[in-house]
């Protein structure tokens, strides 16, 4: 494989709905491209793209795939990319490290939700789009309803350069009005005849033509002096134009196919080998502090690792963008990351499985390496001397919790070594050993996406699992102040143990001042301040520790344990056994033993009271709120409305973009357990939903005190 120049490199990402067909265009690129000479079938599980046996078993992809083929003197990247939204990190990942998307339609279903969350993100990255209507051979298909709801949702800037002959079974031709040619395919034919507009086509492509000529002339002057003076342009100077339009995204050019079929295929490559921008036609990428990267082959290189794979008889695969420079095999660079060197002994141009050997690759390019030794997904590989380092990929909240253990506890660790490798795969994948819940969380997109988790460990890791309902985080808080005295007394044969505090316990909130004097049922505790600590709780919130010992009745020495064992309390929580948060601890009182006391006596005494204190004032239980935004079509509005409420939502607003209707409300996380399973049910899958913690808020009385008793009855067993 010869070197390609970055201004010859097209890297390109395919999206689209989950079913649009995006898996069997690429199949047909590769057939069309030479590289594989039969086509694979999604139903036969044997496609270039989905080869990954979760993939194959529930028939939809799962991760991005990268395959990269020569065409028309261009290097074609493409990043075949999952539809379901439950894979959404996948997307993003793509349209990151390309420059134009590829966005599938189905002729048929027409645009679903999830065309318009993906097309939502090339909005956010500014990335070109290409529309490609397919399955035009489906006995359903409807290119004018599909092409009016793409322009009813996206505008005028939806531009067809082509529209079809016949729909279902008789789709036999396309009509592409940028070549001013007809395209039409006999029977069994594997080639298209090409042939004139016939003259009963003639009026519908003119005006189309006419549509196509003035949008591409819009985007330069000199081509629209030039259209003023002639009344026309050159397919060249079309072409360019079309371009200029797609970077700036004023033109989103529509084609359409049989990817089945392979009718159409060939040309949409033609199209995107010419027109489609490369990386150097595109705003540079900026590094971790903000300085532009531009894709000079002739600068210092630098590679940004962005997929990596476990693949069985190989090993750990990383995917890689060539940021700057020039990598060539036997290159030494530095993970910018971790401070180790890595030797790339070869890189490869990729296709699924099929792996090409290439001896350099310019910025721009997407390539792979084998077996490197320190590298995950996100990494920055660098010459020596550079110092660039990105993290331009931002990935969504999770939306879908569950609890997860091995059937074999002895799987335990081997258990957390697959979920280690399995986010470095898919960073959507988060997983969390909580101390707090005693439990192994794991958090993804949806129900799907930990489906094909739980596939993956007990097939490719043969590691048996379950998944639980996961525990929810709650957090303990007091409402008014209390006091408290607690003596620890133990005697037993030789030194004992003696210890008493006297203490204060009150809300606390940022800011809020000291007061001299308490009072408690007519008595006055005054308050001298001589050492004040705030300390920040790792799970949020704070707490105040105050010494106020006058006269010396506990020695200072003594106090650090007395903090230890209230902190022991905040760790588990008198009401539930959850952390404890905002709260001012005033220890102003107590007792020593000269030889019975120390440090065990004081953390017990200290730990007890507070814990007596802490459940006279006005305890509560706090419940982490999250911001909910739910995106649907109109019609859907008052079932999902409706549902929200069943889960004690609290409805913040509603608002429209230019594609969907959005709810916004805060919801309880307990009541978010299967809400993407619920959402889908009602909606029929046609709506999505983000969410992002809010803040912890109390929890109503009713369920405070279900909570105390599941508690009560939870320590009795």
């Amino acid at each position: 494989m010869k070197v390609y120049q970055t201004k010859d490199i097209k890297n390109i990402a395919i999206i689209g709905n989950s079913g649009s067909g995006k898996t069997t265009l690429a199949e047909a690129m590769l057939f069309e491209s030479g590289l594989i000479k039969r086509r694979g079938t999604i139903e036969s599980g044997n496609t270039v793209t989905d080869y990954f046996p979760v993939e194959k078993e529930y028939g939809y992809s799962v991760f991005p795939t990268v395959f990269s083929f020569e065409w028309k003197d261009k290097m074609m990247n493409f990043i075949d990319c999952p539809g379901a939204d439950d894979f959404i990190g996948g997307v993003i990942t793509a349209l990151n490290v390309t420059e134009t998307a590829l966005m599938v339609i189905h002729a048929a279903n027409g645009i679903g939700v999830g065309t318009i969350n993906q097309f939502h993100y090339t909005e956010d990255l500014n990335k070109p789009v290409v529309f490609v209507i397919n399955q035009m051979d489906n006995e359903k298909a409807d290119y004018d309803n599909t092409l009016a709801e793409m322009k009813e949702t996206w505008g005028n800037k939806v531009v067809p350069i082509q529209y079809p002959i016949g729909s279902g079974s008789s789709f036999e031709g396309i009509v592409d009005v940028l070549k001013q040619k007809m395209y039409k395919w006999k029977p069994g034919a594997t080639a298209p005849d090409v042939m004139d507009i016939p003259d009963n086509e003639k009026a519908r492509a003119d005006e189309l033509y006419k549509v196509l000529l003035e949008a591409a002339a819009e985007n330069d002057e000199e081509l629209m002096e030039k259209y003023f003076e002639q009344g026309t342009l050159s397919e060249e100077e079309m072409r360019d134009g079309i371009q200029k339009g797609l970077i700036d995204r004023s033109i989103f050019p529509v084609f359409c196919v049989s990817a089945a079929k392979n009718m159409g295929v060939h040309r949409v490559m033609n199209f995107l080998s010419t027109v489609a921008p490369s990386p150097d036609q595109m705003p540079a990428p900026k590094n971790t502090e903000g300085k532009e990267v531009k894709p000079d082959p002739n600068a210092p290189t630098s590679l940004f690792v962005f997929k990596t794979t476990v693949e069985p008889h190989i090993g750990e695969i990383s995917y890689f963008k060539v940021m700057s420079g020039t990598v060539r095999e036997g290159d030494d660079l530095i993970n910018a990351n971790r401070g180790s060197k890595e030797r790339l002994a070869q890189i490869f141009s990729v296709a699924g499985q099929i792996r090409n050997k290439v001896e350099e690759m310019q910025a721009g390019n997407i390539g792979a390496a084998v077996k490197l030794k320190d590298v995950r997904t996100g990494d920055t590989l660098n010459a020596k001397g550079v110092d660039n380092k990105f993290d331009f990929i931002k990935y969504p909240e999770p939306r879908y919790r569950r609890a997860i253990k091995p059937l074999n506890e002895a799987n335990a660790e081997k258990l957390n070594e697959a979920l280690t490798r399995m986010h470095a795969e898919d960073p959507t994948l988060i997983s969390e050993i909580s101390k707090e819940l005693k439990q192994t969380i794991v958090s993804g997109q949806g129900e799907f996406h930990l489906k094909t988790l739980k596939w993956r460990l007990e097939n490719n890791d043969k590691i048996e699992v379950e998944f639980q309902e996961p525990k929810i985080p709650y957090r303990e808080t007091i409402t008014k102040a209390a006091r408290a005295d607690y003596r620890h007394k133990k005697q037993s044969g030789g030194a004992g143990q003696f210890g008493e505090v006297h203490l204060i316990v009150e809300p606390y909130s940022e800011g809020m001042p000291m007061p001299d004097v308490y009072k408690f049922n007519g008595q006055e505790i005054k308050v001298q301040v001589r050492d004040v600590q705030e300390i920040e709780l790792e799970w949020g919130g704070k707490l105040v520790f105050v010494n106020s010992i006058v006269g010396g009745s506990i020695d200072s020495r003594f106090m650090p344990a007395i903090l230890k064992g209230i902190m022991s309390r905040m760790e588990q929580g008198p009401l539930t056994g959850s952390y404890a948060r905002d709260v001012r601890v005033i220890v102003y009182d107590g007792k020593m033993h000269p030889v019975d006391s120390n440090e065990i006596s004081f953390m017990l005494a200290g730990r007890n009271a507070f814990s007596t204190a802490f459940k006279n004032a006005g305890p509560k239980i706090l419940e982490p709120i999250y911001d909910v935004t739910v995106s649907l079509p109109s019609e859907y509005m008052g079932d999902v409305m409706s549902d929200l409420q069943t889960r004690r939502a609290l409805i913040m607003g509603m608002d429209r973009d230019k594609y969907l209707e959005k709810i916004k409300a805060r919801v309880p996380l307990k009541e978010m357990s299967s809400y993407a399973t619920s959402l889908s049910s009602i909606t029929g899958g046609r709506a999505s939903f983000t969410m992002k913690f809010a803040a912890y808020e109390l929890v109503p009385p009713d369920i405070q005190e279900k909570l105390l008793k599941e508690y009560e009855a939870s320590e009795k067993e």
